[in-house]
C-alpha cells in the first residue's frame, strides 16, 4: 500500500474528468504532478501541485483549476477536506480510516510494506570499495562499503536485480610494490634485519604474509634476486591481502556478489577488444593534446598518442589510452573493465568514488555512453572524507596499519551497527565528523540509539502486553478495531509511518540512502514524543489498563512503527535491538 501513489491516481483521474467536461483542454501532461506532505503539518495531510504545473499549458488561472479540481477531490470518501492555499495549492486532510488501512496494511505485509516494483528487474551494477590489495581497508573505504551496500540493498527493495561489484586493482605498480614490502617480512621471518625504504608498505598487517610464504617456500627465496620471486610474491601478497580485504568487509557485514580482476585484462585482448569497439565509432585517432591549465596530469605528455573523443559524450578534454612508448594509460583497462559491463548486459551501472576520484567521473562516464551508444546510464557517486574523533579530539593513527585507521579499528571501537548507521546520517558528497564517544551516547543526539531505542520501545510494549494475556501477534492486531485511533498525535504517526513506501522510491530513484537513516530518525522521533504524551495523558498510553481491545488497538500503531523502523534498518544493513542495555 502507498497512499501517496493512491492520492495521486484520485488527483489524475479527477483531472481526466475535467478535460472530458472541458474544463481543461486534451493533451495535458500530468507527469509533473506530484503528492506530497505539506511544509507546513498544519496546512494538512498531503498537498499536490496539479493546479500550478498545468496552468500555463491548459491557459487557465491557477486558482480557477484548484477550484475545480478540489470539488472533485471532495467527493471521494478518504478526502476529509480541501482547502486551496495561495495561488493554487491544494492541501488535503484524509479520512481517519485511511490512516487506520495503512497500519492494517503495514501489519498484513509485514517486512514487504513499501517494496515496489519500480525497477521493473532491470538488472544494475554497483561497484564499491575496489581499493587497491595492499592492505587493510581504511576508514575511507568504510563509508564507500557501507553507502555503495546500503544503495545495492535499497535498489533490490525498489525492485531492481542488483550485482555488488568489487574490481581488484592488482594490475599497476603498486602490487610490485606490496610484493617487494612482503618480501621483506619474509626475509624478517627468516631472522633477517631489514629496513623498509620510502614508498614501501611498513604495516605490521604484512608480518603474517611474510611469516605465511616462508612456510609455503622456506628459504627458496633468501637472498635471491628479484626476478626470482617477484611474480610469485605479487601473487601471493595479493591474495593474501584479498582474503583480508573479505574479512574487513565481513566484518562490517558486506559480501560481494563477484570480485573482478584488473590483472584479466591485460593480455587477454579485452582492452584491444574495448578500444576497437570505440574505433569503429570513429572516437580513437592519433593526436597532441594542448597542456592542461594548472597541475600537468601524469598521463599528459607533449606528444602524439593513442586518444578517445570523450569530448564527444560531454567531457571536458580527450583522454589518451595509448601513450607513444606504445603502453596503457591507467585509463584504458578502466574503459575495458566498464566494456564488460556493458557486454554483460546490465541495465545500469553505478561506481562509488573516494572524494579523490573527482576528476574522473566525466571521462568514466563518456566511455560508457560510448561504449554503450548511450543506452546504459552510468551513476558515479563520491564519497567524502571521514574524520575521526574521541571527545572532540582527532583519533590517533593506527600502528598495525602504520600510516591510517582502519575499518577494523572502526568496528573493533563500536561495532558494525553503529558504524554503518553513523556513516549513512550524512549525504555521501558531504563530509562526515565521526567522534567514537558521541556515536555510543545514549541520547536523542546520537541517531543511532535514538532509532534503537524506538524499536526496543516497542518490542518493551508487546512482551508486557503479552505478560497480560493480551494477544499481539501481527494478525490479531491487523484485526483489532483502529477506530479509535482519532488523537492528533496517533495519526500525525501513522501520516509518519504513510510516507515509509514514497520515501523509499524517492531513495531508490535518486541512489540516496541516507535519506532511509533520516527518515528513521524522524520516525523514532514521533514515537517517543507519543510515548512521553503519554507519561501525562493516560488515554496516550499503548497499554489501557483493564482495556484489551483498545490495547490492542494502540499497540498496533506502535507495531507498525517496528515494523518500518526493522525493514529500514535491514535496508541500511542494521540489525534492530530487541531490549536497550
Amino acid at each position: 500500500m502507498n497512499i501517496y501513489a493512491d492520492i495521486r491516481t484520485l488527483v489524475t483521474d479527477a483531472l481526466d474528468a475535467l478535460v472530458a467536461e472541458g474544463v481543461l483542454p486534451e493533451g495535458l501532461d500530468f507527469s509533473n504532478v506530484a503528492v506530497e506532505p505539506p511544509r507546513d503539518p498544519l496546512h494538512g495531510d498531503m498537498a499536490t501541485n496539479a493546479a500550478m504545473v498545468l496552468a500555463k499549458p491548459a491557459k487557465r488561472k491557477p486558482r480557477d483549476i484548484a477550484e475545480a479540481l478540489a470539488a472533485k477531490l471532495a467527493d471521494d470518501e478518504r478526502v476529509a477536506t480541501v482547502d486551496v492555499a495561495g495561488p493554487g495549492f491544494l492541501n488535503l486532510r484524509l479520512a481517519g480510516p485511511v490512516w487506520a488501512g495503512v497500519v492494517r496494511a503495514v501489519l498484513e505485509q509485514g517486512a514487504d510494506y513499501g517494496r515496489s516494483d519500480m525497477g521493473q528487474g532491470k538488472r544494475v551494477n554497483v561497484e564499491y570499495v575496489s581499493a587497491n590489495p595492499t592492505g587493510p581497508l581504511h576508514v575511507g573505504h568504510t563509508r564507500g562499503a557501507v553507502f555503495g551496500d546500503a544503495l545495492a540493498s535499497l535498489l533490490d527493495f525498489a525492485g531492481h536485480e542488483v550485482t555488488r561489484e568489487y574490481y581488484i586493482n592488482d594490475g599497476g605498480g603498486q602490487v610490485d610494490t606490496l610484493a617487494r614490502s612482503v618480501y621483506l617480512r619474509y626475509l624478517e621471518a627468516h631472522g633477517k634485519e631489514v629496513a623498509f625504504p620510502d614508498g614501501t608498505y611498513p604495516g605490521d598487517y604484512l608480518i603474517a604474509a611474510g611469516e605465511a610464504l616462508k612456510e609455503k617456500v622456506g628459504d627458496a627465496y633468501v637472498d635471491q634476486p628479484e626476478e626470482v620471486w617477484l611474480q610469485e610474491v605479487r601473487n601471493f601478497a595479493t591474495d593474501a591481502m584479498m582474503e583480508l580485504i573479505r574479512e574487513d568487509l565481513a566484518a562490517l557485514g558486506v559480501k560481494m556478489d563477484k570480485f573482478f580482476s584488473e590483472k584479466s585484462l591485460y593480455g587477454t585482448g579485452l582492452i584491444e577488444a574495448a578500444l576497437a569497439s570505440l574505433e569503429s565509432k570513429g572516437l580513437i585517432y592519433e593526436g597532441v593534446l594542448e597542456p592542461p591549465k594548472g597541475k600537468k596530469p601524469e598521463d599528459w605528455e607533449p606528444r602524439e598518442q593513442t586518444l578517445f573523443k570523450s569530448t564527444e559524450h560531454g567531457d571536458d578534454v580527450d583522454r589518451p589510452v595509448k601513450k607513444s612508448d606504445g603502453s596503457w594509460t591507467y585509463f584504458a583497462p578502466d574503459i575495458a573493465y566498464h566494456f564488460d559491463k556493458v557486454e554483460r548486459g546490465y541495465d545500469a551501472l553505478i561506481d562509488i568514488f573516494g572524494a579523490d576520484h573527482g576528476g574522473y567521473v566525466k571521462r568514466m562516464k563518456a566511455a560508457v555512453s560510448a561504449l554503450s551508444d548511450g543506452k546504459v546510464p552510468l551513476d558515479i557517486k563520491l564519497t567524502q572524507l571521514v574524520k575521526l574523533y574521541r571527545n572532540g579530539e582527532p583519533f590517533k593513527m593506527s600502528k598495525r596499519a602504520g600510516t591510517f585507521v582502519t575499518l577494523r579499528d572502526v568496528v573493533d571501537q563500536v561495532g558494525a551497527d553503529v558504524t554503518r548507521f553513523v556513516m549513512l546520517t550524512r549525504k555521501n558528497d558531504a563530509p562526515l565528523d565521526f567522534d567514537f564517544a558521541k556515536v555510543l551516547e545514549q541520547s536523542k543526539d546520537n541517531p543511532v540509539f535514538y532509532v534503537q531505542y524506538a524499536h526496543a520501545r516497542v518490542k518493551s510494549v508487546l512482551r508486557k502486553a503479552e505478560a497480560a494475556g493480551i494477544a499481539v501477534d501481527d494478525a490479531t492486531l491487523a484485526a483489532a478495531d483502529l477506530s479509535g485511533m482519532t488523537h492528533e498525535a496517533e495519526l500525525s504517526l501513522a501520516a509518519k509511518v504513510a510516507e515509509w513506501p514514497r520515501l523509499l522510491e524517492i531513495a531508490a530513484r535518486t541512489h540516496e540512502p541516507h535519506r532511509i537513516a533520516f527518515y528513521l530518525y524522524e520516525l523514532a522521533g514521533d514515537l517517543h514524543a507519543l510515548w512521553n504524551r503519554g507519561n501525562d495523558e493516560t488515554e496516550l498510553r499503548f497499554l489501557q489498563e483493564d482495556d484489551p481491545a483498545t490495547s490492542q488497538a494502540k499497540i498496533a500503531l506502535a507495531r507498525a512503527v517496528s515494523v518500518v523502523i526493522s525493514t529500514g534498518l535491514g535496508i541500511l544493513g542494521v540489525t534492530p535491538v530487541e531490549e536497550m542495555r
